[in-house]
């Protein structure tokens, strides 16, 4: 047995890294995580909910091993904070984040849950609360974390009448939501699906297992595109057993014209038409998600890329050891 108090292979010490408002670079602080023996597999997730105010989680098999710390003076100072849903939302505020929980058994884990709700982490404390208005999505919402560019909220989920892949959104801050359902190349039930909003265009990339071909992760079985808000969806890409992209890590990128970059499992891959024929951009994979600041994409090291608009990408290092750029 080793020694617990110094094991052999030393500690994984967590950080947060934080650009604050007029600074020139980021800035390493202590996470409120505790430290982990360095073979030790570390679940957490860090949520931005505003200017100076996050949370972060620490995951665990069980409802009561999880954490979570708020912070709201940019990572100096830390608390913690219940994990447990109290209360009801009825809006989204600026800076909140989307999530969900386990209304139906309440508080049961992922496996055991039979109908999942949504839920907004505060920008005020970094509480969870259920929101009073979600749309009818069957039992799996699957919501976008943060608002996109032009304050729109989406989920996707299942047409409660069909069963098919659907996406609903919301203008007014989650008060009422518009559910349409996606022209999906399948009858079967997905996994989820990504939505991404360019200028004048709507991206949904529709997720789940493929027929036929090698099995791949991260499957993506369709992409679809809607030039009117998502009223209405066009089938653009049908994903077969050999044509790429045949994944997709993280959400679509749209960019301007009817460019759209799809980042696989091993490279990059640029529409021109608005998805209906890709090629290899030349660029390595990274994944991508949308944040309050700009599209953010992370590569399988230390670098990052933050654009506004799905072209033109800044680009800065974060975590390296022993590298210069």
């Amino acid at each position: 047995m080793g020694d617990e108090a110094a094991p052999q292979n030393g500690f994984c010490r967590q950080h947060v890294a934080v650009l604050d408002r007029g600074a020139k670079s980021w800035e390493l602080r202590r996470s409120p995580l505790p430290e982990a023996r360095g073979t030790a597999g570390v679940s957490s997730n860090l949520l931005v909910l505003g200017p100076g105010r996050a949370l972060v989680e620490e995951g665990g098999a069980e409802p009561e091993a999880q954490r979570s710390w708020f912070t709201r003076d940019g990572g100096r100072t830390w608390h913690e904070v219940d994990t447990r849903t109290s209360g009801t939302a009825p809006v989204i505020p600026a800076g909140a984040v989307l999530a969900t929980d386990c209304a139906q058994p309440a508080g049961a884990r992922v496996d055991d849950c039979a109908r999942e709700r949504l839920v907004v982490v505060s920008p005020e404390d970094g509480r969870r609360r259920a929101l009073a208005q979600g749309p009818p999505l069957g039992a799996r919402p699957r919501p976008a974390q943060v608002a996109e560019p032009d304050g729109s909220w989406w989920v996707s989920g299942t047409d409660p009448v069909s069963g098919r892949a659907a996406v609903a959104v919301s203008r007014d801050q989650g008060r009422s939501w518009v559910m349409s359902r996606l022209p999906s190349p399948t009858t079967e039930p997905g996994w989820f699906t990504a939505v991404a909003v360019g200028l004048g265009v709507v991206y949904a990339a529709e997720m789940g297992e493929l027929k036929g071909g090698d099995p791949v992760k991260n499957p993506m079985r369709a992409l679809h595109r809607s030039r009117d808000g998502g009223r209405t969806w066009e089938r653009m890409w049908t994903t077969g057993p050999v044509a790429e992209p045949r994944t997709l890590l993280g959400i679509p990128v749209p960019g301007p014209g009817g460019r759209v970059l799809i980042g696989t499992e091993d490279r990059e891959y640029v529409s021109v038409d608005g998805g209906r024929s890709f090629r290899p951009s030349g660029e390595g994979t990274a994944f991508t998600r949308r944040t309050p600041a700009g599209l953010l994409r992370h590569n399988a090291g230390c670098l990052y890329g933050i654009s506004v608009d799905g072209e033109r990408w800044a680009e800065f290092a974060l975590g390296c050891e022993g590298e210069s750029f």
